[in-house]
């Protein structure tokens, strides 16, 4: 795409990655064949290929509007085009880049604007978001249905944590909203791990991987946060730690960018890298041992959500269908399963209605082949998809978890 950076584009930090992008794209229109929000609202300023153009003429220094922004807002950032698209278009990368500009030239209104810095303040404190969820679980009936539906329906208490035993050690991510929403996620993870061999050593330092403050208009914030994980996790990798596990797939992909995103800071640079290149899903730790050694009986018959960080962002399509065949579960086809369910991390707060109408969607296509639970591999998409009130949602490792034998049977 033929493009002329305006004087003032040229200035940014970005520029030069922004018209590398912009030249990328051959106007094919592929992507807007798999783009969730096209198909809901078939304009093509809600699909990638107008969403580029509208960044496309804001770079060039064409007047900015609330309309430019709210096209740019409605995207999910599932990252769908990017898997679709033949000419391997950084879709991601040029909207962050023009988000960036376009919420610098337009002021939000004011209940946009608090709800933002809301989440932003609420979401990457766990003790805090921990707190607001046991009052909202104490007064339920007085909450608006959009905050209801965020509440878990049945979280599963954690049981102990194995000690630190193995020579093989791994740092796990904790996480913000998943020890309040679903306090049983890491804690399994850590057995499940333990009985392969591996300790889950703990970085009480490490907070919110950035992707919340990122992505809510608050760039620089995001980076900091993820400057403050690399600091915290350096001594740990220095000892030899193996890898940084994450158990929501969303904080995996925006660690996995940490080397892209601080790659021009002189500091951090190279130990971003180093954290890139150590990030992993807990599907890719698991997925290289010996599983069938877990003597794991499973039969419930599971219906598998792959969230968009895990398939599009960190191209791991298809890796937890292999692993819980593996061990034994049984798997529906799930027809349509590329698309989002529209959760996008705050997405289903800040874009309600199109996150709903996804939810239904995606929802109808888990439930087709009648499971008795559905799993996935975000805390985020859990969260949403339980929300409904309908089958009910896990994360995978939960189920592989209650399966394993006893320590005595094994």
């Amino acid at each position: 795409m033929q493009t002329t950076l305006s004087p003032q584009a040229r200035q940014l930090p970005r520029a030069e990655e922004a018209e590398s992008i912009l030249r990328t794209c051959v106007h094919c229109g592929f992507c807007n064949a798999t783009c969730p929000t096209y198909q809901l609202l078939g304009d093509e300023l809600d699909g990638p290929r107008g969403r580029i153009y509208l960044i496309k003429q804001v770079l060039e220094g064409n007047k900015v509007t609330a309309k430019t922004q709210q096209h740019l807002d409605r995207c999910l950032s599932c990252r769908n085009c990017e898997t679709t698209c033949p000419s391997g278009v950084d879709y991601h990368n040029l909207l962050d880049i023009g988000r960036a500009v376009v919420d610098a030239a337009v002021p939000r209104p004011l209940g946009q604007r608090l709800l933002r810095e809301g989440l932003r303040i609420i979401v990457p404190n766990p003790r805090l978001f921990k707190g607001l969820v046991i009052g909202g679980q104490m007064f339920q009936a007085l909450l608006p249905d959009a905050l209801q539906d965020k509440l878990p329906r049945d979280a599963v208490m954690p049981a102990s944590r194995p000690v630190i035993r193995h020579a093989r050690h791994v740092l796990m991510l904790e996480g913000c909203v998943q020890p309040g929403l679903s306090p049983n996620t890491n804690a399994a993870a850590a057995r499940v791990l333990d009985r392969l061999g591996i300790s889950v050593i703990p970085a009480r330092e490490a907070g919110c991987c950035g992707a919340v403050d990122y992505h809510l208009d608050a760039q620089a914030s995001g980076l900091d946060r993820a400057r403050h994980n690399i600091d915290a996790w350096w001594p740990a990798i220095e000892q030899g730690a193996e890898a940084i596990v994450q158990t929501a797939s969303g904080c995996g992909a925006f660690i996995k960018d940490y080397g892209h995103l601080l790659g021009a800071d002189p500091v951090y640079a190279e130990k971003a890298r180093r954290v890139t290149t150590l990030a992993r899903d807990l599907v890719e730790v698991l997925r290289d041992e010996p599983l069938e050694s877990l003597g794991i009986h499973a039969v419930q018959r599971l219906a598998f959500h792959c969230p968009c960080t895990l398939q599009h962002a960190q191209k791991l399509g298809g890796a937890v269908e292999s692993v819980l065949t593996r061990l034994g579960f049984s798997l529906t086809s799930v027809p349509d399963a590329h698309l989002c369910c529209g959760s996008a991390g705050t997405y289903s707060l800040t874009q309600p209605t199109l996150a709903r109408q996804l939810r239904e969607q995606k929802l109808n296509a888990l439930e087709s082949g009648h499971p008795d639970v559905i799993v996935t591999a975000n805390i985020g998409c859990q969260t949403h998809l339980d929300g409904a009130g309908r089958t009910p949602v896990r994360h995978w490792i939960e189920l592989v978890d209650a399966a394993l034998p006893s320590v005595t049977e094994a």
